[in-house]
């Protein structure tokens, strides 16, 4: 079975859970980044993952707009649906604004991972936006805030490997 791993990350974490993937499952798997073009031939593959992240509950537009203009192809095909965020309270109710319903009907399966912080790769808007959402997260759940000083991941192998599995 050929499988293609569409993906669009802005700061890594889609890429590499689209890699961990590929690695997991059987055949041959292609990767292909949205943010080089979407000119990926869909007629050549029977299995097809779409993945992005999600930023203050939007996906990146490169996986938006190839959900669009591929709906009728990708309704034929054995699908895989991805996003990678931080916000697990919103992760389902994220999946289905973001995908189109005609994909989420038709997918075999469809998760969140988790997320990261990685803060090496973020500018100073987004430093500062993760601190301020952090810290209301925390108060509302009576907690202490994540340490902010150094990246961090929340990305789940354990609901990567049963994504694999399912599309298996």
């Amino acid at each position: 079975m050929k499988t293609v791993i569409i993906y669009a990350t802005k700061h890594g974490c889609s890429e590499k859970c689209a890699k961990w993937l590929a690695e997991k499952l059987s055949g041959t798997v292609d990767l292909h980044n949205l943010k080089m073009g979407d000119g990926v031939d869909l007629a050549q593959y029977d299995r097809v993952i779409l993945g992005g992240s999600i930023y203050a509950g939007r996906m990146l537009k490169e996986v938006t707009a190839f959900c669009q203009n591929r709906l009728d192809q990708l309704k034929g095909k054995r699908l895989g649906l991805f996003t990678c965020g931080m916000n697990q309270k919103e992760a389902d109710a994220q999946l289905k604004a973001n995908y189109p319903e005609e994909l989420l009907e038709r997918a075999v399966v469809a998760d969140c991972f988790g997320g990261e912080y990685n803060l090496k790769e973020m500018n100073f808007f987004e430093k500062t936006i993760v601190k301020m959402v952090a810290r209301m997260e925390a108060k509302e759940n009576y907690s202490e805030p994540p340490d902010l000083s150094r990246s961090f991941s929340t990305v789940s192998e354990e609901k990567m490997a049963q994504f694999a599995q399912k599309l298996s």
